[in-house]
């Protein structure tokens, strides 16, 4: 039988936009024409999600800092002005119009969808499991049956497990014990010292785990269908999906976008979709849920 144990209420994938907001800001969020009108468009960005974003020292750095970069060189009427945020209530700010869109490494999931519509991702968020690098029990998501899986609250990765559940039936097993954490160190910590058997996260965190402590973690197989890493726009700024659609789609025809993602996530993802996401139907039908 199934266990689910909660070890923390509140996590950094967590689906919840009421978390509180903490500050306000005078810029209320637009659609394109009145950005222009404005001369600026204000985005959220996070502090603490590397290889996303990521403060070094008192500076932004990471994926969306090259990103920012170029969309700034894109955008001839208008600059882009960055506030850094908690992950704590960024979606939330953006939701209730402080910003006109969260730059950051948002997973598009079904709550989501209901606020916002995602421009073209940029990053796989597909589901892999990690195990320690010398536990030779593991070989094969088959070989997950009944073990203990630690995965993060509230999380998007939370919500897709019962795709493994799916895999793991069709091989005659079953999911074990799921352990609900706040955050992903305290997860590794509990798969290194053997109180967890794998633990679940999605294809870029995966790539910067195994870059930085290939020697104590291997990545598996995928645990999901495929996923996706965007950024979230309000639904009612169409504009603004729109040309952040096209500015997404130049950055892949370049080539400047597989270059920032191979640098910053271990490798490029070029069968993503470069159209907009906009609906839960929409987003099911490209995941294969």
């Amino acid at each position: 039988m199934k266990h689910h144990h909660l070890k923390s209420a509140l996590g950094r994938g967590a689906c919840s936009l009421i978390a509180g907001l903490g500050l306000i800001v005078a810029v209320q969020a637009a659609d394109l024409d009145e950005i222009k009108a404005r001369g600026y468009m204000v985005v959220a960005t996070e502090d603490n999600y590397a290889p996303f974003n990521f403060m070094n020292g008192s500076e932004s750095d990471g994926f969306m800092k090259y990103m920012i970069e170029e969309l700034e060189a894109y955008s001839d009427d208008f600059e882009v002005r960055q506030e850094i945020l908690p992950w704590t209530g960024l979606l939330a700010a953006v939701s209730n119009g402080q910003y006109d869109a969260a730059i950051t490494g948002a997973s598009v999931s079904d709550e989501r969808m209901r606020v916002f519509n995602y421009a073209p991702p940029f990053a796989s968020a597909q589901h892999f499991y990690i195990k320690r690098a010398d536990d030779d029990r593991i070989n094969s998501v088959a070989d997950l049956d009944g073990m203990t899986v630690g995965v993060q609250a509230g999380s998007v990765l939370l919500s897709r497990l019962p795709e493994l559940e799916a895999m793991l039936k069709e091989t005659g097993g079953k999911l074990g014990e799921v352990v609900q954490y706040e955050a992903y160190p305290e997860i590794y910590a509990d798969l290194a010292n053997g109180r967890l058997d794998y633990v679940i996260n999605s294809a870029v965190p995966v790539n910067d785990l195994i870059k930085e402590r290939g020697d104590i973690f291997a990545a598996g197989q995928a645990v999901s269908g495929p996923g996706f890493v965007g950024w979230p726009v309000p639904k009612n700024s169409p504009e603004l999906l729109a040309f952040l659609t096209d500015f997404m789609n130049d950055m892949k025809a370049s080539g400047r976008l597989a270059e920032l993602q191979e640098e910053w996530f271990g490798e490029s993802f070029p069968d993503l979709p470069e159209v907009p996401i906009t609906t839960v139907e929409e987003f099911h039908e490209l995941a294969g849920m």
